[in-house]
């Protein structure tokens, strides 16, 4: 790993770190998708966390082997489509 990737991932960790941590205090009812708090990249004042589906789909392919059409297939159909309420995570293009 170069040292570039180094400082990005270090870098990605600290605001995805950041981030978690102001959802969790300013709005303990926002709900998360499992195992995607890497591919936060913002919230509402509302309390809604914001994702990057990119980086959901990235995440599905490298972490769970997924091919790039079955990451699509599978966010589709088990995450993009989950009505949780009024705090139901926001999925949007970054890329």
């Amino acid at each position: 790993m170069s040292e570039y990737q180094l400082e990005f991932t270090w870098r990605s960790k600290c605001n995805t770190d950041a981030l978690v941590s102001a959802i969790a205090e300013y709005y303990p009812q926002a709900l998360k998708a499992d195992g995607f708090d890497t591919c936060i990249i913002g919230y509402t004042t509302e309390g809604r966390i914001v994702y990057s589906i990119d980086m959901i789909l990235a995440t599905l392919v490298d972490k769970q082997g997924m091919t790039a059409d079955e990451s699509v297939e599978f966010f589709e159909f088990n995450i993009a489509c989950a009505y949780m309420g009024d705090y139901t995570p926001i999925y949007m293009y970054t890329e």
